[in-house]
């Protein structure tokens, strides 16, 4: 699927997602983090990123001090400078990218700073950690970026259509 009709089909199922995800945070199954998990891996089986890209290309991660150092070292400048050059702060007070994309983002999708990259960055798009139930609103944001996550939110709704 390219992304148009990535973004056409998200935009379709936003609705009906949003309301999937507040049921789930109302009436969250014991099972959550497993469900999510095992969704997240079997999606994740025949998912290859660098095929799309759309998180570096429509959304920032948040650097804590850490990233910025890691990054900075990357790059081989100083945290200042790394600051200075890519971040700003935001409306949550949180060190984000001044926009986007993401100016590491290369034009094969990859990441210049991949080795030194943030933890969000790490860790996206969040869907095979523990306590799902607290990030159920990050979860359906990316719901609308990642092509990966409407298929794991997909594969949920059909499994707990009973909630």
């Amino acid at each position: 699927m390219n992304i148009s009709d990535f973004n056409k089909r998200a935009q379709f199922l936003k609705k009906a997602n949003h309301i999937f995800f507040k049921r789930l945070q109302n009436k969250t199954p014991k099972n959550l983090d497993d469900l999510f998990e095992a969704a997240h891996n079997e999606v994740f089986e025949h998912t290859d990123c660098l095929a799309c890209g759309n998180c570096c290309r429509t959304t920032s991660p948040v650097f804590n001090q850490r990233d910025v150092e890691k990054a900075a070292k990357g790059l081989k400048i100083k945290p200042g400078q790394f600051v200075e050059n890519f971040l700003r702060v935001d409306e949550d007070n949180d060190l984000v990218l001044k926009g986007a994309p993401c100016p590491f983002l290369e034009e094969d999708n990859r990441c210049r700073i991949y080795d030194y990259r943030p933890t969000a960055c790490r860790e996206y798009p969040h869907t095979n950690r523990k306590k799902m139930r607290q990030i159920l609103d990050l979860t359906f944001k990316n719901s609308l970026v990642c092509p990966a996550v409407l298929s794991i939110t997909e594969k949920l709704k059909i499994q707990l259509e009973k909630l």
